[in-house]
């Protein structure tokens, strides 16, 4: 990635119910937004990123909706929640290759809107070949996380207290962003007084569902030389799956574990080195998990490393979703990926709000996981500087 590609512009949809607007103008919205925010237009794009919930037929019935004449290269890659992170990786690739010059991506859907509720739109789980294997368990995100906490929980002593201090830490941010979906401070004892869903996780350890988007604008390095707004280096990018293994796997383990160890590699970084991390956070357990896999502490440790305020900014050690993340702010299309970079990329600019802001932010990480830790998932990781 030496020098390659550039974030130059980013936009979060402000809205987090988007009744009387339809999924390809919220996906027009944000498109705008951020090229506006990188000092560019329609007529720049040649390289167009989107995932499946993009309506029509693939990503070109979205080109043609927003008008994109120039495109020479597209990526439709649908991994969940991960799947913004992949397409910055691919972006900052096609773009290596000379594929393309400045590459659109976007993220929009209306699920509360749409009353779809938990699920992603464009996908058939009813599809997926394994499943008339799988016992009859309804097909609910949070039965398999529950899984994945009370193993954590049984091999490693990680307490429901513990979970408690990931959405604590992102109450603490979320009070400082305008547009969270929740704002009220949180202290452990209000999140386990909140009800049970599914034994260990409370209501308050799950992730907020929300409609909107977001969208980032990637380009090649001496375009990003020429505009106006801090340029953010895209450092290092990598991706990794985990199978099923038909109920063999690892529920502590996730293939957050070689997705890091690749895009620290490329970026010839370590963990040390991060003064920021945007972590998928669809669940307080999942933000402990993929802790541990990227190597921020051990395994088995990742309770000890969230507990007492250690994630919240001016306050712990490694500041973690100034946004308020998924489990306060949004979790769009419920795909929280998209919102982990454009915080990461505030973070990076110096950009985000002033109560939450890293002083030290030259080096940031965002990753995100798509399907689910109790099974099959797709994990991806990316590494920004500050130029």
């Amino acid at each position: 990635m030496a020098d390659t590609a550039y974030i130059a512009g980013i936009y979060e949809h402000p809205t987090r119910n988007a009744e009387g607007i339809s999924t390809a103008e919220l996906h027009a919205d944000v498109a705008f937004g951020a090229l506006a925010d990188a000092g560019l237009g329609l007529s720049d794009v040649d390289g167009f990123f989107c995932g499946a919930e993009a309506p029509g037929v693939g990503g070109f019935s979205m080109a043609e909706y927003l008008g994109l004449t120039r495109l020479r290269h597209m990526d439709t890659t649908e991994t969940g929640g991960s799947s913004y992170m992949v397409h910055l990786s691919h972006a900052a690739q096609a773009i290596a290759a000379g594929k393309c010059d400045v590459a659109l991506i976007t993220l929009a859907d209306r699920p509360v809107a749409g009353k779809a509720g938990p699920r992603l739109a464009g996908v058939d789980f009813s599809l997926i070949p394994e499943r008339h294997f799988q016992p009859p368990v309804p097909p609910f995100p949070m039965l398999g996380y529950a899984m994945v906490a009370r193993r954590h929980m049984h091999d490693f002593g990680t307490t429901s207290e513990q979970l408690a201090w990931v959405k604590v830490a992102a109450s603490h941010h979320a009070q400082h962003n305008p547009q969270a979906r929740l704002r009220k401070v949180l202290t452990v004892e209000d999140v386990l007084a909140s009800p049970m869903v599914a034994d260990p996780l409370h209501r308050d350890d799950c992730c907020v569902l929300t409609d909107g988007g977001g969208a980032l604008v990637v380009v090649r390095a001496e375009i990003a030389r020429q505009l106006k707004r801090p340029p953010v280096r895209i450092r290092g990018t990598g991706e990794a799956m985990q199978h099923a293994a038909g109920g063999r796997a690892d529920l502590t383990r996730s293939a957050g574990v070689r997705s890091g160890a690749i895009a620290f590699a490329e970026a010839g970084l370590t963990p040390e080195d991060i003064r920021y991390a945007s972590i998928y956070d669809s669940f307080t357990i999942t933000v402990i998990v993929e802790l541990e896999d990227l190597g921020f502490c051990a395994k088995g440790q990742g309770g000890r490393f969230v507990a007492d305020g250690n994630l919240i900014a001016g306050v712990g050690r490694l500041p973690v979703n100034t946004d308020g993340g998924g489990l306060c702010n949004n979790h769009p299309g419920n795909k929280g990926g998209m919102t982990k970079i454009l915080e990461a990329v505030r973070q990076c600019r110096g950009e985000a709000h002033p109560a939450v802001q890293v002083p030290r932010h030259d080096l940031v990480l965002a990753h995100g996981t798509g399907g689910s830790l109790a099974g099959q998932h797709m994990a991806a990781t990316v590494i920004l500087e500050a130029m």
